[in-house]
């Protein structure tokens, strides 16, 4: 089936469409969702909205970019959503705890799940060290490493997904390469 019937039909609501959009996409959504949230059961509900999101605007895809361009862009944009709603709620608890108020606060540790497919690691916490580390670049910077270090995207793709020439999706992925060395360097110089 060609691609524009594929796009046809899912936009006609076609069950047959929804069938094969989730047999086609849903591994590698997943995929870019643990990349992203190392955490199984969190990475499963964002790859869950993605589909919910997909299903519900894929009457406004215009095709200025192939399909899959169009979800791995709602996918990554999901997964900062997720991350950002999460940093906001560990600021409150912080804000919380100087505070006195005694409001339960989940302070367990995030990292639970580390058997990413594309990382392949010693141990976990030298995997928690390196999802935390990621998790600390700037937003555009952590977007750029992710899905070309982690999903293995290549430039062009990368720029098609976060709509940003190729050679300042190189620049930041320069720059994600030298925070991390400095992030990591300052990390392993205090654990000694």
């Amino acid at each position: 089936m060609e691609e524009q019937d594929f796009i046809d039909a899912l936009k006609a609501g076609k069950q047959f469409a929804y069938g094969k959009l989730i047999d086609d996409f849903q591994h590698k959504v997943f995929a870019t969702c643990i990349s992203f949230v190392p955490n199984k059961e969190d990475a499963e509900d964002i790859a869950q909205d993605v589909f919910v999101e997909v299903f519900n605007s894929v009457h406004k895809f215009k095709g200025q970019s192939k399909l899959s361009t169009w979800i791995y862009r709602i996918t990554t944009n999901k997964c900062l959503e997720f991350i950002r709603a999460r940093n906001t709620k560990k600021r409150f608890g912080f804000l919380q705890s100087i505070m006195g108020n005694d409001i339960p606060f989940d302070k367990t540790r995030y990292f639970t799940e580390m058997n990413h497919p594309g990382i392949i690691l010693e141990n976990k916490e030298t995997s928690e060290t390196l999802f935390y580390a990621i998790n600390q670049l700037p937003e555009a910077q952590k977007t750029v490493f992710t899905l070309h270090k982690v999903d293995g995207k290549s430039y062009q793709e990368i720029s098609e997904i976060v709509k940003k020439s190729v050679s300042s999706v190189e620049s930041l992925m320069f720059r994600a390469k030298k925070n991390l060395q400095s992030l990591l360097k300052n990390y392993y110089k205090n654990e000694n």
